[in-house]
């Protein structure tokens, strides 16, 4: 039983688990373990064709790890999660703001500016395109920037090094009509913003950072909000709204349907999570689950010092 309150500091401490049913221990379990037991032929059959979720393996699910993702998911007030980034077919273009964090431009710029090929065992390959950036001092910028292969805006909260904040409603609201969802960086302001409330479609964290808070673990979370219609404009989200060779042919778009609209999340759980591996071990989720115990006291601390350090920084009166 997990708690039902709103209250945000609550959720931290409660939200995804409670108490455990047969023993009552308070804290979190570590799963340690590769593998689960199905019922029978039948759970297993439904869980791996979508007709149930449950854990089939930890590389896809721990239960861990899905406290931990509960609990995120509840702070940003949604209930659907998933853990790395989804596949998009070719050709794709990103818009990024400008003022994005050095480790963040390299990514994108560096990889992504060029055209690559990854072969994958069938022998298939996607072909990424380019990803341009935006100067979100006029939101409209992204409007401009857009095109016909455009598939997704991309920003953080607060990018460093400027801390400019980032027109997170504004953007949204350019992109949803076109089928564009906008993905938020929230590590730099987790528990201080919300970006799903404002329009954004995923929010992305690194939990090596304020989640986590002990400089113990690396990790990393996304949060679907699953509000984004991925079938609305079938020719912008391709990987979502065509049949999908590595799943059994699904679309993706129209499997999840009796789960709900989070193409998004499921797609990234059944196909990224289960071939490139990069699973979060469920000892580093028990230690990045501690860290959120503590994440409202140290926000508002950090909060404090900031104020205080630009009171100290202000010039002076004349």
């Amino acid at each position: 039983m997990s708690t039902q309150s709103h209250h945000p500091e609550t959720m931290l401490l409660h939200a995804g688990w409670r108490a455990d049913p047969a023993t009552g221990a308070v804290a979190v379990p570590i799963y340690q373990t590769t593998s689960y037991q199905f019922r029978d032929t039948e759970h297993a059959a439904d869980l791996f064709a979508l007709k149930e979720l449950g854990n089939i393996y930890s590389r896809i699910m721990n239960p861990t790890n899905d406290v931990l993702e509960k609990r995120v998911a509840a702070l940003e007030g949604w209930r659907r999660r998933a853990s790395v980034l989804r596949q998009a077919k070719r050709p794709r273009h990103l818009r990024s703001e400008s003022c994005s964090c050095g480790r963040q431009c390299r990514e994108l710029d560096r990889p992504l500016r060029r055209d690559m090929e990854i072969c994958s065992p069938t022998r298939s390959r996607i072909r990424v395109s380019r990803v341009r950036f935006v100067d979100p001092i006029d939101p409209e910028n992204f409007r401009r920037a857009t095109d016909e292969r455009t598939r997704a805006y991309y920003a953080e909260t607060l990018p460093n090094p400027k801390l400019m904040v980032f027109p997170i409603s504004e953007v949204a609201a350019i992109g949803r009509p076109l089928g564009i969802p906008l993905i938020v960086d929230n590590t730099a302001a987790p528990f201080l913003a919300r970006p799903l409330d404002d329009g954004a479609a995923i929010v992305v964290y690194s939990t090596t950072k304020y989640l986590g808070g002990h400089g113990n673990s690396i990790g990393g979370m996304i949060v679907d909000g699953g509000s984004f219609d991925w079938a609305a404009h079938p020719q912008r989200q391709p990987a979502l709204n065509t049949p999908d060779p590595s799943y059994h042919g699904a679309v993706w778009t129209e499997a999840v349907k009796p789960i709900g609209p989070v193409a998004y999340a499921i797609k990234v759980r059944c196909t990224l999570l289960r071939d490139i591996g990069a699973a979060l071990s469920p000892f580093n989720a028990f230690l990045i689950i501690q860290g959120l115990e503590t994440l409202a006291l140290r926000m508002r601390e950090h909060c404090k010092m900031h104020r205080r350090w630009s009171i100290f920084c202000a010039p002076a009166r004349t």
